[in-house]
């Protein structure tokens, strides 16, 4: 595999899109047109919005020169990534916490065991105690007293 990609899989390839046409200094209208494609369709997949697809990622990989496949295979790994967040990412109930503690992000976009540390923060700032028992009924009264202890 391409070291490349062994650093980046998991990442939206519409991400990494985004940095190489900065880096090339390419405007995605422009570039879009280009590849006959329509610039909102660009702008959507850049964004994280839309997948990339078999077709528009070979025209994408021969005008940019880079590997066949390239844009794919980040593709495939960014599917697998979600799948398992799907499957694996486990969440409290979230009927105990009440949305107003998360006005900031949409709270099924949370992945609550990479985000423990901001997640239990936060709870134990602005939580009321039926909040803060559900954070230690879900990651337990030893990681929760480690992170709270790391703040004081």
């Amino acid at each position: 595999m391409n070291e490349s990609i062994s650093i980046i899989k998991g990442v939206h390839p519409g991400y990494i899109l985004e940095r190489e046409l900065k880096r090339r200094k390419l405007r995605k209208g422009p570039f879009a047109l280009s590849l006959n494609e329509f610039p909102q369709t660009l702008v959507s997949i850049t964004k994280g919005k839309r997948r990339m697809n078999t077709a528009l990622a070979m025209k994408i990989e021969n005008a940019l020169e880079l590997e066949e496949g390239f844009f794919m295979v980040l593709q495939a790994y960014f599917d697998i990534e979600n799948e398992k967040r799907k499957v694996f990412c486990k969440h409290p109930d979230l009927t105990k916490l009440r949305p107003v503690l998360f006005w900031d992000t949409r709270i099924e976009n949370i992945n609550w065991i990479l985000q423990k540390k901001a997640v239990i923060t936060r709870v134990f700032e602005r939580g009321n105690e039926s909040e803060k028992n559900e954070m230690i009924g879900f990651y337990g009264s030893d990681i929760v007293n480690q992170i709270l202890k790391s703040f004081e």
